[in-house]
């Protein structure tokens, strides 16, 4: 006579099954939590060493020679490049060496403008530094808002989630028309408006729609980061 408890199959019970889908659960979490924990410690290091070190660069470079970076010595104008041009990569590199201003690490040697990072994606972007002499709005001396000429640093192929990371960092808020970093569409608007980041991390690359998919490079923006000279 055969032994059906030989015979009998044990399985999962509901508590046992629950038990398993809760384990999974706080695994995922923990993976997703741990993701944005990384994400985040770049966007820390883009900020502090690499836009903030561009920013001691160019104050270096003032400090040393009195006039802004590509500024004519014989006729300061107190413009960058003493006009309303960029002034960037290799014409950067020669202005900052000639006063003897240490670079950013940056990308590397000869790339000390740019910076490599990945979008929420996880795709590779490339942000990059230049400096110009841009519209700037500011308050009337009445009423309102006025325009002036300002230098800023102009920084190029930002994610939505990392200007606006930036952007609170640098004005502890949000908001791309107001503070010492906007988006390049509205630092001269004189609105009395806050304006949000025109896109979000929700748009691909080259488009404005919120309709990118997981293989889809992020869109970017750019900003203007006001400076002191």
């Amino acid at each position: 006579m055969k032994n059906n408890a030989q015979n009998s199959q044990s399985g999962f019970t509901l508590v046992e099954l629950s038990i398993v889908l809760v384990v999974i659960g706080i695994i995922i979490g923990a993976m997703s939590i741990g993701k944005d924990l990384q994400r985040n410690a770049i966007y820390q290091q883009i900020n502090s060493t690499f836009v903030q070190a561009w920013g001691m660069a160019y104050q270096a470079y003032y400090d040393r020679t009195g006039i802004v970076v590509g500024d004519s010595p014989a006729s300061p104008t107190l413009k960058v490049n003493a006009s309303t041009t960029e002034r960037c990569s290799t014409d950067l590199y020669t202005s900052m060496d000639a006063a003897g201003v240490s670079l950013p690490q940056g990308r590397a040697e000869g790339s000390e403008d740019a910076f490599i990072y990945l979008d929420t994606n996880g795709n590779p972007q490339q942000v990059v530094v230049c400096f110009q002499n841009v519209i700037w709005s500011i308050p009337g001396a009445t009423s309102g808002y006025v325009t002036r000429f300002k230098n800023v640093m102009v920084i190029k192929s930002l994610t939505p989630a990392l200007a606006r990371f930036i952007d609170n960092q640098i004005d502890s808020r949000t908001d791309a028309r107001f503070g010492l970093f906007r988006q390049d569409t509205q630092a001269g608007a004189t609105t009395t408006a806050s304006l949000e980041w025109s896109i979000d991390n929700r748009s691909r690359y080259g488009t404005t729609s919120a309709d990118n998919l997981d293989e889809d490079q992020v869109a970017v923006v750019t900003a203007y980061y006001l400076m002191s000279q």
